[in-house]
């Protein structure tokens, strides 16, 4: 039903920014809870941050709260990921997804619909 393909990562210094976007093929792009999650070598996908179908609700990891902002931009079939003072730790590749719930978007089994992922690396 969906397509997703991130964009926007890269390689940071450690308190710089990036902004990830997730473009989305698809007309029923508005009908799915958005998701970001990351994923370094040898660990479980984590959940980052997630925005509910209209974008009226998020929800954040406590680990980046205060410094990530979802968005989206449904007339763009876009998703955001603003990520503000950026750590060495947040080094990992970062995926957005989307599901057909508005319920438990922080959970990785929520999800349908997975992008390939986009590399984010801070330096120290």
């Amino acid at each position: 039903q969906v397509q997703l393909v991130e964009s926007g990562g890269g390689l940071v210094q450690a308190g710089g920014s990036l902004r990830l976007s997730c473009a989305a093929s698809g007309r029923t792009f508005s009908s799915y809870a958005m998701g970001w999650f990351r994923q370094t070598p040898g660990k479980d996908r984590e959940f980052v941050a997630a925005i509910s179908r209209s974008g009226g609700s998020t929800y954040y990891a406590y680990f980046v709260k205060g410094r990530f902002t979802i968005s989206r931009d449904n007339a763009k079939n876009t998703v955001y990921l603003q990520m503000n003072n950026l750590k060495p730790e947040d080094t990992a590749v970062y995926y957005c997804a989307g599901a057909q719930t508005n319920l438990d978007i922080n959970l990785l089994s929520s999800y349908n619909y997975w992008g390939q992922g986009t590399q984010v690396t801070v330096s120290s």
